[in-house]
C-alpha cells in the first residue's frame, strides 16, 4: 500500500516511525552520555570514597540503559546519532570537571541531569501512551532509576555544591541542548 510507511521514507513532521526512531536515538545518545559523565567522574573520584561507590553504582545501570537502546537501535534499525563522538569527548569531560570542583559538584551534575532527564523521559512516555508497550515499559523502568540517580546525588549533598544554582542550571541547558541535537542529528 502507499501509506505504509518504509524506512527509506523522508522524514516528516507526525511520522510515527520517524518519532519512535528519533525518541530511541535520542535515548541512546543520552544512556551513552550518562556512561561518559561517570567514567569521567569515576576517573577523578577513584579508590574508596563514598561517592566513587555511588557513582560506580549509577555507572553500572546506566550502562545496562545502554545496553537495552543498542539493542533497540539493531532490532529497530535506527541510526545512533552523528553527535556521539562529541558526547564522547563532552560526558567524559563534564563528569571529570564536576568530580575537579569537587564531589558534592559531582552530584549537583548528577542530579542536574537527572532532573532533565525526568522531564524528557516523561514527555516521551505522554508523548507515546499506548503505541508502544515495549518502549514504554524501558522508559518507565530506567526513569525510575534516574530518579533514584538524582535522590542519591540530593543525599550526598548535591544542593551544597558552591555555585550550585549557576553550576545547575548551565548543566541542565547543555542537556536540553544535547536532546534537541541528539533526536535529529
Amino acid at each position: 500500500m502507499a501509506d505504509e510507511p518504509t524506512l527509506s521514507r523522508s522524514w516528516k513532521p507526525g511520522d510515527r516511525r520517524s518519532d519512535l526512531a528519533s525518541m530511541i536515538r535520542v535515548d541512546h545518545a543520552g544512556e551513552y552520555g550518562a556512561t561518559r559523565i561517570y567514567a569521567g567522574q569515576l576517573a577523578v573520584l577513584r579508590g574508596s570514597s563514598r561517592a566513587a561507590h555511588l557513582v560506580a553504582h549509577m555507572a553500572a545501570q546506566e550502562e545496562r540503559h545502554l545496553a537495552r537502546f543498542n539493542q533497540l537501535l539493531t532490532e529497530r534499525k535506527v541510526r545512533p546519532t552523528l553527535l556521539k563522538p562529541l558526547w564522547h569527548v563532552g560526558g567524559f569531560a563534564l563528569g571529570a570537571v564536576t568530580a575537579l570542583i569537587s564531589e558534592k559538584a559531582a552530584m549537583a551534575c548528577t542530579e542536574a541531569v537527572e532532573t532533565e532527564i525526568d522531564k524528557h523521559y516523561e514527555e516521551q512516555l505522554v508523548e507515546l501512551g499506548d503505541s508502544d508497550a515495549e518502549l514504554s515499559g524501558d522508559i518507565r523502568q530506567f526513569q525510575a532509576e534516574e530518579l533514584e540517580h538524582r535522590d542519591t546525588a540530593r543525599e550526598h549533598g548535591a544542593l551544597e555544591a558552591a555555585g550550585y544554582p549557576v553550576l545547575s542550571a548551565a548543566i541542565r541547558t547543555i542537556c536540553k541542548v544535547a536532546i534537541a541535537a541528539s533526536k535529529k542529528i
